[in-house]
């Protein structure tokens, strides 16, 4: 096996056998399907009033309602990936096994995205059908324009999400400081900057923000770019995180 075949199925090893990472994304599927479901009932029950006067009702998006808390569980996913081996001093241990940094960031980065796209892209179509069915004659079928677009780009977005958790907790080395940057600005710190006048059009840029633009299937009166823009902005910030991470890792001691 080669150096990096070695690498990947170490990190494959130790993601699969503790119990976290499994409850994080039985957290993540949960969270995004539940209150998804809930919204798109609540919507139906009185869509009247859910509605307003004018707006284009967008039931993909809608059906999504619940991607904030699911993204969340993404985050918590990607600062573990390492945070938790600088927690408990095991990076030393893992550094050792695998001299060559960028081969180790390279590893975990590989085996968290195919973790979370797979659990991204499962939760994205649950949470898509059914949240549909309780729209009843509200709803959209997967084969409407942009749906499919929406419902993969949602696993996408997720995916992008742990990718960058990954790379913030790596450059911090503290899992309790990057969880304690990075849920606070995901969950209410870019809703905030978006909602102020004078700062929205800098914030459509934030690495959310722009990636949930792949969620919608109407185009918005306010947006300065699409869907597929939004996440290559997002992609963007990733690559950004990464290659800090890289720098950062490759320069300092464990």
């Amino acid at each position: 096996m080669s150096a990096s075949g070695a690498a990947l199925a170490a990190e494959w090893i130790k993601t699969s056998t503790i119990r976290g990472p499994r409850w994080t994304v039985a957290a993540l599927f949960v969270a995004t399907v539940g209150l998804g479901a809930l919204i798109c009932w609540f919507t139906n029950r009185d869509f009247a009033s859910a509605v307003s006067d004018g707006q284009v009702f967008d039931p993909v998006s809608t059906g999504f309602g619940g991607l904030l808390l699911g993204q969340l569980a993404a985050v918590v996913l990607g600062v573990t990936m390492i945070g938790g081996e600088y927690a408990s001093g095991m990076i030393r241990v893992s550094l050792a096994a695998v001299p060559v940094r960028g081969r180790l960031l390279l590893a975990k980065a590989a085996v968290l995205t195919a973790i979370v796209l797979a659990a991204g892209l499962v939760t994205a179509f649950v949470t898509f059908f059914l949240g549909q069915a309780l729209l009843g004659s509200h709803g959209t079928t997967i084969g409407a324009p942009h749906v499919l677009r929406a419902v993969v780009g949602a696993g996408i977005y997720l995916t992008l999400i742990a990718l960058f958790s990954l790379g913030v907790a790596t450059m911090l080395r503290s899992q309790t400081l990057a969880l304690g940057i990075l849920v606070p600005f995901f969950f209410m710190v870019s809703s905030i900057l978006e909602a102020i006048p004078g700062v929205r059009h800098v914030a459509q840029y934030l690495p959310d923000k722009a990636g949930q633009r792949i969620l919608q299937i109407h185009a918005q009166n306010h947006d300065s770019f699409g869907p597929w823009t939004g996440i290559a902005i997002t992609v963007g910030w990733v690559a950004a995180s990464l290659l800090g991470a890289w720098l950062l890792l490759r320069r300092r001691d464990a």
